[in-house]
């Protein structure tokens, strides 16, 4: 075998040891121990065929060995970054505690500063021989040197220790790319370390330093600096001013609720006329004898009202959609965030979920939507192979593919009983879903004009929201919000007038349409 296939594998097996690791740094060490010992035994390998399982079961196989190792070993972070000075022993037990605290605060400096502080007092170089040292003019080194003693005079004298507060945040994407969650990670997974997180918080707002992020997160600064090289690598920080950094990504938090909760009066006058139209379209959809898996009706309604939606936004929307930008794997998608909110009075942010999946590396011929919103219960989109399987069970053809049919009972899409195989999942032919287009736009007539103009009037209030630097992200989040305040809002004022029915906590609000 040719050990360049392993090329191919590395960043694969690096997203691996993140999802099986508790910080960046032990999954560098876990891949880098992967690959080593991957390229050690690959020459008992003789058939290139059976490389990828192999090369997964080692892998697993050494995660749980790592875990177990670093188990008993793993610490907090350090601010132990000068701990092997000479000059160290010259001072007494009274005097300690200040040093390891002038040791903390210069740690805490940018590179830029501690690393001629060190040079300066630590390794007693002239600014003549730092200049040498750095490749930089010697009047940079003696202001840099300047710069840096004035900064921790004024540490000493107004700063306390920051304390560790960390912010929790639930990063995901949203666009298209080929991931399975395992051997082909998600790209949020590589900044969802504690650190990252914070990070991306405290830029979101205003640009920040090294500095100010080092104090704010109460972390040496050579750690957030490392922390940065990866955040603009994966494309969720930039540089817009030199040594200042910003999240270029939304993150939601709890003035969404409020901004929402104060425009329900917006859309509090069109919702009866807004559920009469929905139900009317149910009424319609009943007569194409779609498959609606044995749903009950009230449940079906959602399902219905969030598909016509999507089906007019192309006609209604009032804002436009920039195309999501290429990444650096070559996918088009874009991060967005969720706070993590802890007070009592404080509910996450409210939004609709929305997952698609087709089969197009197989046949090509159907597509599964999940939704999450208004009580129903997350489930993920389906993957190509268990796609095929529901085809199947829905045209009465016999599936030979044992071990995806029993990945489609395991992820809910297929149930066994008295030895048949049902989808659990309504369905629509490519005919009834061209009906069912044209029965929405006839339910909603009356109605979704109205629906727009609500939209519109939200919108001009929401846009403020947002920082000014993420605004294609907001354009398309405005454009999103079609849909979002359907699920959010209409759905809502619904229940609460007993205009809909909530649904069961165990229901699910999916659909699968075939569009070959």
């Amino acid at each position: 075998m040719k050990y360049d296939i392993i090329e191919n594998y590395i960043e694969k097996v690096y997203g691996y040891a993140v999802n099986h690791t508790y910080s960046r740094e032990e999954a560098d060490e876990l891949s880098q121990e992967i690959l080593f010992t991957v390229v050690h035994e690959l020459p008992k390998l003789k058939d290139d065929s059976k490389f990828e399982p192999w090369l997964w079961s080692l892998a697993g196989n050494m995660a749980k060995s790592f875990r177990r190792h670093m188990g008993k070993q793993r610490t907090m972070y350090s601010y132990d970054i000068l701990d092997n000075m000479s000059c160290e022993d010259q001072y007494s037990s009274e005097q300690e505690e200040i040093y390891d605290s002038l040791r903390t605060k210069i740690a805490m400096l940018s590179a830029i500063y501690r690393n001629i502080i060190i040079l300066y007092y630590y390794d007693g170089l002239s600014t003549k021989q730092i200049s040498e040292k750095l490749n930089i003019p010697e009047g940079t080194v003696t202001w840099r040197l300047s710069e840096a003693r004035k900064k921790l005079k004024k540490e000493y004298e107004f700063m306390d220790y920051t304390a560790l507060r960390p912010v929790k945040m639930s990063i995901r994407i949203t666009g298209e790319g080929n991931y399975n969650g395992t051997t082909s990670p998600f790209p949020y997974v590589y900044i969802s370390d504690a650190l990252s997180q914070n990070i991306l918080y405290y830029c979101y707002e205003q640009v920040k330093t090294v500095e100010e992020l080092a104090k704010l997160c109460a972390v040496p600064a050579y750690y957030v600096e490392d922390c940065l090289s990866n955040l603009i690598k994966r494309e969720a920080v930039s540089e817009p001013q030199k040594g200042k950094y910003r999240t270029e990504f939304i993150i939601y938090s709890s003035k969404i609720n409020k901004y929402t909760e104060n425009a329900k009066n917006i859309f509090a006058p069109l919702v009866e006329k807004f559920v009469s139209s929905m139900r009317q379209l149910a009424e319609y959809t009943d007569t194409l004898d779609i498959y609606n898996a044995k749903k009950p009706k009230e449940e079906l309604i959602y399902l219905y009202g969030i598909m016509a939606l999507e089906h007019l936004s192309a006609r209604y929307n009032p804002t436009e959609s920039p195309e999501l930008p290429v990444r650096y794997d070559g996918c088009r998608w874009r991060y967005f965030a969720h706070l993590h909110l802890t007070e009592d009075n404080e509910k996450s942010v409210r939004c609709l979920g929305r997952e698609c999946s087709n089969n197009l590396g197989s046949r090509g011929t159907y597509q599964h939507i999940s939704y999450n919103f208004g009580g129903f219960s997350y489930r993920k989109m389906m993957f190509d192979n268990e796609i095929n399987v529901c085809e199947d069970i829905l045209t009465n053809s016999e599936s030979k593919d044992i071990d995806s049919t029993a990945a489609a009972i395991e992820g809910g899409y297929v149930i066994k009983k008295d030895n048949e195989l049902a989808v659990t999942v309504p369905a629509f032919t490519r005919s009834q879903y061209e009906s069912f287009k044209n029965y929405a736009e006839d339910a909603f007539e009356s109605t979704i004009e109205l629906y727009s103009d609500a939209v519109s009037k939200y919108l001009n209030g929401y846009r403020k929201l947002f920082p000014a630097h993420l605004k294609d992200d907001v354009s398309r989040e405005c454009h999103y919000m079609f849909l979002t305040l359907y699920a959010t809002v209409i759905c809502d004022i619904a229940k609460e007038k007993g205009l809909l029915k909530a649904p069961s906590p165990d229901s699910v609000c999916d659909v699968m349409i075939q569009h070959k």
